[in-house]
């Protein structure tokens, strides 16, 4: 007769009621991503104040690129991910610590030995292949260059707050979100803006302080992963040299949301491109790093949350043996989603104009694209809020193939066809891009419904070695 699981892991996810266990997991991972998304709309506000548009432009594509690369190394936790929240619902403790290991040790030896110095080296040409203007170039280079010199501190807080949602604890990665982002804004304003001895950086201090408020925090997790007293930690006695075993697993499950992430962000640098293709080329890229990267993040993030809700309640309880709640609790956080985006899309409505005022942007030029965009986002928020969610369900019962190749027709192939057949048959303007990313939205919300709804996630193994082998 088995003993019953550990309860170092809450049960009620896998046994109470669903909405609850769904709410519990989603609220915390949803107020951080608004928080950090705030502080993303602090910093455009900042730069855009003491700058101009030129460094909203160049936060905007430098964030673009850096963030193809750091989605490749967070693939690896989305591998972690399946694997603790399948483990967390079987109540297999060892098998949860020796993964988040192994995941932090990857990630580590990938970002030091390989984002840092080839993100830096390729900078001046990334920022070329996205037609940067001159004066946009000029403040996103060290704004990019310091970003990859200093990625390793925000890597390690998503690996950590990955790792913990997974198994169950949504709150303390919340915590440590809500207080790096404090120590971020106040970092940023010194950086920015320069205070006493400390001379005002501009653009590239929205990085600095980036860079350090994340390092902070990682230092103190790695000490509390080592320490204990959270839901997962270091293991102890089993070595600490890398296991092949569970770092292939961690590609298995992991690379093909890598694949997908760099596949949606070319298609997104691609997109930039485009965008720099235009008459008004450095108005269209200021209005589309507020609108779409800033203030349309208050939806696509707090949906990312929702994933990140949908993923672990499922993993955990596909891992119990309770499939049909799998899937009932991904519908359940779909439609959480949706009314969310709802809300926010109904201000990009009623107040585009006042919104992008926050960030100082007057130019009527910069306002009427602006606004533009932010009338299509509102209705491109309900269908990405569904689609995420979905996504998070595949991603979570280990089913990471088809959000990749739903991701390359969505993010990908429709909306950069759509743009390249109108440029090659007229003249591209704006609209046009905005209403092909509205295209790719609604394509990818469709064909995440109907693929989970397909059920091939269920009959999904997972399992690595027992440790010692």
């Amino acid at each position: 007769m088995s003993s019953p699981p550990p309860k170092r892991y809450d049960r009620s996810i896998v046994e109470g009621p669903l909405r609850q266990a769904v709410w519990k997991i989603a609220w915390p991972t949803m107020l951080m991503n608004i928080i950090g998304g705030l502080q993303g709309i602090v910093d455009h506000a900042l730069v855009g104040h003491l700058v101009g548009f030129t460094g909203n432009a160049a936060i905007g594509v430098a964030w673009q690129i850096v963030i193809i690369v750091i989605v490749f190394i967070n693939s690896l936790f989305t591998g972690m991910s399946v694997l603790v929240s399948r483990f967390a619902g079987a109540g297999d403790e060892a098998k949860v610590n020796r993964v988040v290991y192994q995941a932090f040790l990857t990630a580590i030896g990938i970002s030091i030995g390989v984002m840092a110095p080839v993100g830096y080296l390729a900078s001046p040409w990334l920022l070329d292949l996205v037609n940067a203007a001159p004066a946009v170039k000029a403040e996103a280079l060290p704004f990019l260059r310091i970003m990859f010199f200093g990625s390793s501190g925000m890597l390690v807080f998503y690996m950590l707050a990955g790792a913990l949602r997974a198994a169950g604890d949504a709150r303390t990665p919340m915590v440590l979100g809500v207080a790096m982002t404090v120590l971020n804004l106040v970092l940023n304003i010194v950086f920015i803006e320069g205070v006493g001895p400390i001379p005002a950086f501009g653009t590239a201090g929205a990085a600095i302080g980036t860079s350090i408020a994340s390092g902070l925090v990682a230092l103190y997790a790695l000490w509390k992963l080592w320490r204990g007293g959270w839901v997962v930690s270091f293991p102890r006695g089993s070595g600490f040299g890398p296991d092949w075993a569970i770092i292939k697993s961690l590609f298995r499950f992991g690379l093909p949301s890598g694949i997908q992430g760099i596949a949606m962000n070319i298609g997104g640098v691609l997109m930039l491109g485009f965008i720099g293709s235009l008459a008004a080329s450095a108005a269209a890229q200021a209005a589309f790093a507020v609108s779409y990267t800033q203030l349309f993040s208050l939806i696509t993030w707090t949906s990312v949350g929702l994933m990140g809700a949908a993923s672990a309640v499922a993993g955990q309880n596909l891992g119990a043996g309770h499939a049909d709640r799998a899937a009932k609790a991904v519908r359940i956080a779909a439609g959480y989603g949706v009314g969310g985006a709802a809300v926010i899309g109904f201000f990009f409505l009623v107040m585009p104009r006042q919104l992008l005022a926050i960030f100082g942007m007057n130019e009527p030029a910069v306002v009427e694209i602006g606004v533009e965009l932010l009338r299509v986002l509102s209705i491109s928020g309900l269908l990405i809020a569904g689609a995420l969610t979905y996504t998070g369900g595949l991603q979570g019962t280990g089913d990471t193939k088809s959000p990749l190749y739903i991701s390359i027709v969505s993010q990908v192939i429709v909306p950069l066809g759509i743009c390249f057949l109108i440029q090659k048959a007229g003249r591209l303007d704006a609209i046009d891009i905005w209403l092909a990313i509205l295209a790719g939205h609604a394509t990818r919300c469709a064909l995440s419904v109907f693929r989970f709804n397909q059920g091939g996630w269920r009959t999904i193994a997972v399992d690595i070695e027992p440790a010692g082998r």
